[in-house]
């Protein structure tokens, strides 16, 4: 089981929830949730990248708007998260990964990120920003950022059925990150990998889940 740890970044101070491997770490990485904050889905991605053998952390973006704000999945939750992320810049989200990263590196540890949706987002900063590997689910607002050379290894998941994320969006990315890994699932709509709301599409999460994992044994370790 995980733990919560106070992180003291130029924004702000937010709490972050830690887990560790019973062995050896082989590397690890920061978590960057959605636009519902930090939800149980995200302390139940540390424990299972725990299990894999990273020390994961996920740290509450949104305490710096609010301490302890978790939306519901809801469009109520929805107009909220998309407020609150706004409010919330995404330069202080790269701060607040930034810190979470350094305090991982201080543990002795190669780092990377992986987000998700919004964190998707923060997920390429760290990698263009800070020199990150990073992983990005189903980002909707990375197209203003692809021009931002890649500061380390890069892989982008998206699911076929996602409006905000359309053909041509995707190309962008194959066309404006050559060097990073693309893949994109048939029958997978946005946040195919939240674990149990009804987009939840497990074969396309399992099958992404184990391409990150391989990315960061390999450039992690």
């Amino acid at each position: 089981m995980g733990d919560w740890h106070t992180l003291f970044t130029p924004c702000g101070a937010v709490q972050a929830w830690l887990a560790k491997p019973e062995g050896e770490a082989r590397g690890a990485v920061v978590v960057a949730h959605e636009i519902y904050g930090l939800l149980p889905h995200y302390q139940h991605l540390c424990e299972r990248l725990a299990q894999a053998g990273f020390i994961a952390l996920a740290p509450a973006y949104f305490d710096l708007i609010e301490p302890g704000l978790v939306l519901g999945t809801d469009r109520v939750g929805s107009n909220r998260g998309r407020a609150t992320v706004d409010r919330l810049g995404l330069d202080c989200a790269v701060d607040v990964t930034e810190t979470a990263a350094d305090f991982l590196a201080d543990l002795g540890h190669k780092v990377g990120v992986v987000g998700f949706s919004w964190g998707g987002t923060v997920a390429l900063l760290a990698n263009t920003r800070l020199g990150l590997p990073a992983v990005s689910y189903y980002a909707t607002r990375n197209l203003p950022f692809l021009n931002e050379p890649a500061g380390a290894p890069l892989m982008f998941h998206f699911g076929a059925l996602d409006v905000a994320i359309p053909p041509e969006a995707i190309e962008q990315h194959r066309q404006k990150q050559p060097q990073a890994q693309v893949f994109v699932y048939p029958g997978a709509d946005h946040a195919f990998n939240r674990d149990p709301d009804p987009p939840w599409q497990p074969e396309a999460a399992a099958l992404a889940w184990q391409r990150s994992l391989e990315f960061f044994t390999e450039h992690l370790s």
